[in-house]
């Protein structure tokens, strides 16, 4: 059954009405069956995208100064290749899920999430092509801005993925491994890049955004399915407990925090060449973007991270 009228957008799906992607990490529940391939039409392309693959209003140009080589613009296609290349491998990681969902309410689920993921990947790709990058030069620029980054962090997070998905045949592993360890703890850090490249770069933030709508509803029934099955198997809270410590432990090792401050030295850089375009602008409530550094955005992502994964972690029943 349709938790809404059928000519209407969800108000978790609509762009004007949505929480922001921390908020509805932390606070939004939803369930497989209320999110299914009917749900998920009605929601996204017609709410969340309105009608655009990449989640942008066309209205709003990419600015000048994101066109000029510089800080700036090397920060956000560092990031927009980085996520680009995170997207397509949940993508694939998401059709062993779909291959091994229990009932159809699940496969249903998985199917939208893998659209969405491949979505996101092109969305982002997309932004590097209106930044100026040709499409013939599309695949080498990226691996220029992000080879490296990819192979220290993300193929890393892929390997320990698929040694639980493909090598233990682990489904409810591999729900928990997606949605606590890999989306869990990235959201934090597009919810900031969202914020931060609202005034410098609109287009940027509003494809993060429609991507973040996205990620909450992931967030959520990937939550939910966890939570189920705990609560009808309790044993199983020891092993999975067990691969949330073993996952904790790859993430700890991985350098995150030194690419992602090496990230935020560009942008910084960039701010202060273009601080006039930021004005007052508050990146969170109280705290002007302009007054902020590189260490401190960065501490900040990795407190929101901190926070999104202990709260879904005692919704699941895996937190103290």
């Amino acid at each position: 059954m349709l938790s809404v009228a059928p000519d209407t957008v969800p108000p978790e799906a609509d762009p004007d009405q949505a929480p922001d992607l921390l908020d509805g990490a932390l606070t939004t529940e939803l369930t497989p069956e209320g999110c299914d391939i009917a749900y998920w039409l009605r929601a996204v392309p017609q709410g969340t995208l309105r009608g655009d693959p990449m989640g942008r209003s066309r209205e709003v140009p990419v600015p000048g100064h994101m066109l000029l080589d510089g800080p700036l613009r090397e920060a956000v296609m560092q990031e927009m290749a980085f996520r680009s290349m995170a997207e397509e491998k949940a993508t694939r990681a998401l059709s062993f899920l779909v291959a091994h969902a229990p009932d159809t309410a699940e496969l249903d689920f998985f199917t939208t999430q893998l659209m969405d993921e491949a979505r996101h990947a092109y969305a982002f790709r997309g932004h590097l092509r209106e930044l100026g990058v040709p499409q013939e030069d599309l695949a080498e620029t990226m691996e220029k801005l992000a080879g490296t980054d990819r192979e220290a962090v993300l193929d890393p997070l892929e390997r320990f993925g698929r040694s639980v998905l493909e090598d233990d045949g682990d489904y409810i592993g591999g729900v928990v491994t997606l949605t606590v360890l890999v989306e869990g703890v990235l959201a934090p850090t597009a919810e900031l890049s969202e914020r931060k490249w609202r005034p410098l770069d609109a287009p940027a933030a509003e494809i993060e955004r429609a991507a973040g709508i996205d990620e909450i509803r992931h967030l959520s029934v990937g939550s939910t399915i966890v939570r189920r099955h705990l609560r009808r198997r309790p044993e199983d809270k020891a092993r999975i407990g067990a691969l949330m410590e073993r996952g904790n432990r790859l993430w700890a090792g991985l350098p995150v925090q030194e690419m992602t401050y090496h990230r935020e030295e560009l942008f910084q850089q960039g701010l202060e060449q273009h601080r006039a375009l930021v004005g007052d602008y508050e990146v969170w409530p109280g705290r002007r973007l302009v007054d902020t550094t590189a260490e401190e955005r960065m501490r900040t992502a990795l407190d929101w991270a901190r926070r999104t994964q202990e709260t879904r972690l005692v919704y699941m029943g895996l937190g103290g």
